[in-house]
């Protein structure tokens, strides 16, 4: 059977009155993946108390930091190298098994890059950690097939947005990141959306299946999967059903005055619980609006039922 975990790109938003919100989060999931290693270097002591922190059987997955990929952009150079196994080290105090790397725009996925790839990675002692390497984002570029059998050769694992796209050869570990189909990070999926990506990260020719949700509503994504995946049932994602519903989403951060466009911009791609049973986007309700300006949420749920 699969191995999936379940989790998000990060825990410093996960807030419990009182409570240290890793330890907070490690409750709700089984796995975080750490973005700020990608951004900064972490003190070994910090990166020690995180694993702490956490039960036994959790797992982090680190990444990479962008000197590697970003600044020295892959290239077998001895600084980068150095920078390499500093991120190694990371995952070893963490027992964490994957490294993500993530390509920057621009990156020409060319001979040269599988070469680069070959080279770097030939260097450094990875022992159990495996690399999880995405490809540009924005990019429709796929690993052309070089890059796809170095990738192989070195054991590496195809991370994709597993509701976008699909690995590009077959391996033994998923590694997804959930952005979804909207702008960015501004995106939150529906149950079929999510019962699908449970699908794909099921299969059995994965051992291992690690999904990492990003959106801004990932901690809510993530727990409906979790929900999904332990009950069988997509829970509630508000306290209510229909207009009160989408009172509750409108409630949370809608400036007024404001029209039906700005209003379907602002709130349409968020879920709303039409009935305990049936999840849909506001989009579908609040395209029944008249054309107008409307100055509070009462205005706009009047206008709903009239």
């Amino acid at each position: 059977m699969t191995t999936v975990l379940v989790g998000a790109g990060g825990w410093a938003y996960f807030r419990l009155p009182g409570e240290d919100p890793l330890s907070a989060y490690s409750r709700a999931f089984n796995f975080v993946e750490i973005n700020s290693t990608f951004y900064e270097y972490p003190d070994m002591r910090t990166v020690r108390s995180w694993r702490r922190r956490v039960p036994r059987d959790f797992e982090f997955t680190v990444r990479c930091h962008r000197d590697v990929t970003h600044r020295n952009r892959l290239k077998p150079s001895d600084v980068n190298i150095a920078c390499l196994e500093r991120m190694l080290d990371i995952c070893e105090a963490l027992k964490a098994t994957v490294l993500h790397l993530l390509c920057p725009r621009g990156t020409k996925l060319n001979n040269e890059a599988a070469k680069n790839l070959r080279d770097l990675f030939s260097s450094v002692k990875l022992n159990h950690i495996r690399i999880a390497l995405e490809m540009p984002h924005g990019d429709s570029q796929t690993p052309n097939p070089p890059l796809v059998r170095v990738m192989q050769d070195l054991n590496m694992v195809h991370c994709v947005d597993l509701s976008r796209n699909d690995p590009a050869y077959s391996s033994d570990i998923l590694y997804a990141r959930l952005f979804g189909c909207g702008e960015s990070n501004i995106y939150q999926f529906t149950d079929e959306e999510l019962s699908e990506i449970n699908a794909k990260a099921s299969k059995p020719k994965f051992e291992k299946s690690i999904l990492a949700f990003h959106g801004v509503k990932m901690y809510k994504d993530a727990a409906r999967l979790k929900a999904f995946r332990d009950t069988g049932r997509f829970p509630s994602v508000t306290s209510s059903f229909g207009l009160e519903s989408l009172r509750e989403v409108l409630s949370e951060d809608q400036p007024f005055p404001a029209s039906k466009a700005s209003l379907i911009d602002r709130q349409g791609w968020k879920i709303i619980d039409l009935t305990p049973d049936k999840r849909i986007r506001a989009i579908k309700m609040l395209a029944r609006l008249p054309d107008r300006q409307y100055s509070s949420v009462e205005q706009v749920l009047e206008a709903l039922t009239t």
